[in-house]
């Protein structure tokens, strides 16, 4: 339950909406953390994400580029710059949910419980609002 299909009322929807970035050393198109190693928030940018989601999960790498492709087209189509903007949205969100492992137990959590609990125990319903919890988390951390 990673990066959902596209939709492109989601890219036309989700807008841009930069936030402050970390300071630190920077490396490529990243910032680094000494102290654990871990990658910090990347620029806003797709070459700066896909970067940064080839160091955290490289297995989500083909879907990024298939949805990049997919926002890249809709905005030709629809001579609008709002697809990209979603899709940076998307991306920047899903990058900074893999780079916080408190963000990515979180996720992980409710993806099983929701994987595992019929949709009439209360204990779905909890885990589906603790998914869209990480995501908005992640939306206004990541910009």
């Amino acid at each position: 339950m990673h990066a959902p299909p596209l939709r492109p009322d989601r890219y036309l929807e989700a807008g841009d909406r930069s936030g402050p970035r970390e300071k630190g050393a920077r490396h490529g198109c990243c910032r680094v953390e000494r102290r654990r190693g871990a990658i910090s928030r990347p620029e806003r940018t797709p070459d700066a994400l896909r970067t940064a989601l080839a160091r955290l999960a490289p297995h989500r790498l083909a879907d990024m580029e298939r949805q990049k492709d997919e926002a890249f087209q809709l905005a030709a189509q629809s001579n609008s710059l709002g697809p990209i903007r979603g899709w940076l949205t998307i991306w920047a969100a899903e990058v900074e949910v893999e780079r916080r492992p408190d963000l990515l137990e979180r996720r992980r959590a409710a993806e099983r419980a929701v994987q595992t609990c019929d949709r009439d125990d209360p204990a779905w319903l909890a885990a589906t609002e603790e998914l869209l919890a990480v995501l908005r988390e992640a939306r206004e951390a990541g910009g």
